[in-house]
C-alpha cells in the first residue's frame, strides 16, 4: 500500500491554499474589469445555485429521500431577508451594509429551518413518491401563501425608496461575500458527510431497518439533515433576494425546484463534487446556449436525457475528489520499485540452491516464518499418510529411520 505523501491536516492546508488561489483569481479578473457585469451576474448565480445543489444533495444523496420543495424553503428565505432588511432600514437602526446583509440571510436561513423542521416531522415518516408529493404540494402552499400576503408585496418586493433593504451591499461586495459563503457551505457539507452524524445517516440511506435496529434514532437523523438542508436553501433565498433587488411568488414553484433536482442527478447523488460541477454546468450551459434561443432548450434536454440513458448514476456517481489522492498520483507515481508477484517469485528462485540462499541471506523474522512453514509442510505431508516408498518419492516425507509414528499410518492404510 502506497503511504500518502500528505497528512490530512497537510491535505486540508493545501485545499485552503487553493481556495484562497482561486478567490485572488476571482477578484483579479473583477478588479480589473476583464469581467463584464454580465459575467459577474453569472458567476453570482452559479454560487447560489451551489449552495442549493448540495444542500438538496444530503437530502437527495446522503439521505437518499427525494424532495421536490426546496425552492419553497429558498422563498422563505427570501422574503424574511427581504422584509428584516426593510425592517432595520425603516427602524434607523445603525448597521453597516455588510452585517445587514449577513444577518438578513442568516435570519432567513434560521426561518426556513424552523418550516423545515416543521414539514419534516410529518412528511419523513414517509417515503419514496409520498414523500416527493408531500414536499411538492408545500413549495406550492408557500407559493400561494406569499401571493396573499399584503405585507409581502404580493406581486413581488421592488428595490427603490420603499424597499432600499432589499439591496445591502453592490453586487461586487456581494460576489466576494457570496464566494466564501459557498466555501463555507460546501465545506461544512463535506465535513458533516464524512462525521459520525453523516456515516449514520447513509446506513439509513442504505437500510433503515437495519440502521433502526442498531440503536440509531432514523427520525431525528433524517429530520436532522431536512433542517440543514433547508437552512442553506433559506440562505441561498436571502442571498438571491438581495442580489437580484425583487421577488416573485413563483420563486417558489415547483418548476424552479425540479431544475436543483436535475442539477442533483446529473452530477450524481451523493457527490457533493458533482453537484458542484453540474450546479456550475447548468448554470453557464443555458447562456452559452443563448445565440441559439430556438434551439436551446432543445439541446439542454438532450443532452440531460442522454447523461440518463448512459449514465444514470449521474457524471460523477458517489465519487468524490480527493486532494491527497491527486497528489499523491501525480508526484509519488513512479517512484519506487513495483513490487509485484512476478518479482518476489524472481527474488525466490535467483539461484539454483534456493533455501540456501534464503537462509544465508534470511533475517530472524523471516528465517523463523520460513520454519514455521518447513514444520507446517511436513506436518501437513505427514497426516497424509505420504511416507515416500521407492525411488519416485526420495526426498519426500519423513526420515524412513524416524520414529515408527508415519509407519503406523501407513500400516494403517495397508490394512484399509
Amino acid at each position: 500500500m502506497k503511504k500518502s505523501i500528505l497528512s490530512t491536516k497537510q491535505s486540508y492546508l493545501v485545499c485552503a491554499l487553493g481556495v484562497l488561489a482561486l478567490f485572488l483569481l476571482v477578484m483579479a479578473v473583477c478588479e480589473t474589469g476583464l469581467a463584464s457585469p454580465y459575467i459577474k451576474g453569472i458567476m453570482m448565480t452559479a454560487c447560489i445555485a451551489v449552495i442549493m445543489t448540495t444542500s438538496l444533495n444530503l437530502t437527495i444523496g446522503v439521505l437518499g429521500q427525494l424532495t421536490l420543495g426546496c425552492c419553497g424553503f429558498q422563498a422563505i428565505g427570501a422574503y424574511t431577508a427581504a422584509l428584516l432588511s426593510k425592517l432595520i432600514v425603516a427602524q434607523g437602526i445603525a448597521m453597516s451594509d455588510m452585517s445587514r446583509f449577513l444577518i438578513t440571510i442568516v435570519a432567513g436561513g434560521a426561518m426556513a429551518c424552523i418550516f423545515g423542521v416543521i414539514v419534516g416531522v410529518p412528511a419523513l415518516r414517509l417515503h419514496g413518491d409520498y414523500l416527493a408529493i408531500i414536499t411538492l404540494g408545500f413549495g406550492e402552499i408557500i407559493r400561494v401563501i406569499i401571493q396573499n400576503l399584503k405585507f409581502a408585496g404580493g406581486i413581488g418586493l421592488s428595490k427603490g425608496q420603499q424597499g432600499q433593504a432589499l439591496i445591502g451591499i453592490d453586487r461586487l461586495a456581494n460576489l466576494y461575500v457570496v464566494f466564501w459563503i459557498t466555501v463555507l457551505t460546501v465545506a461544512f457539507l463535506f465535513m458533516f458527510g464524512r462525521s459520525r452524524y453523516g456515516r449514520a445517516v447513509k446506513a439509513i440511506r442504505d437500510d433503515e431497518i437495519a440502521a433502526s435496529a442498531s440503536g440509531l434514532n432514523t427520525t431525528y437523523l433524517k429530520v436532522l439533515v431536512f433542517a440543514i438542508s433547508a437552512f442553506f436553501a433559506g440562505v441561498a433565498g436571502g442571498i438571491f433576494a438581495q442580489y437580484i433587488g425583487s421577488l416573485n411568488p413563483a420563486m417558489a414553484g415547483w418548476l424552479n425546484s425540479i431544475n436543483y433536482v436535475i442539477m442533483v442527478v446529473f452530477g450524481g447523488m451523493g457527490s457533493i463534487t458533482g453537484s458542484i460541477v453540474s450546479a456550475i454546468g447548468l448554470t453557464i450551459l443555458p447562456e452559452l446556449l443563448r445565440a441559439f434561443s430556438d434551439y436551446r432548450m432543445l439541446v439542454y434536454s438532450v443532452a440531460l436525457v442522454l447523461v440518463m440513458i448512459f449514465r444514470p448514476q449521474g457524471i460523477f456517481g458517489s465519487w468524490e475528489f480527493s486532494l491527497s489522492k491527486f497528489i499523491n498520483h501525480l508526484f509519488y507515481r513512479g517512484n519506487g520499485p513495483k513490487r509485484g508477484r512476478a518479482a518476489v517469485a524472481v527474488e525466490g528462485t535467483a539461484s539454483t540452491d534456493g533455501v540456501a540462499s534464503t537462509e544465508d541471506n534470511a533475517t530472524p523474522d523471516t528465517a523463523a516464518g520460513a520454519d514455521d512453514v518447513s514444520r507446517l509442510q511436513d506436518g501437513v505431508i505427514a497426516s497424509a499418510g505420504i511416507a515416500g516408498t521407492g525411488e519416485g518419492s526420495a526426498g519426500v516425507g519423513p526420515d524412513p529411520n524416524a520414529p515408527r509414528d508415519g509407519g503406523a499410518m501407513q500400516e494403517g492404510d495397508d490394512r484399509r
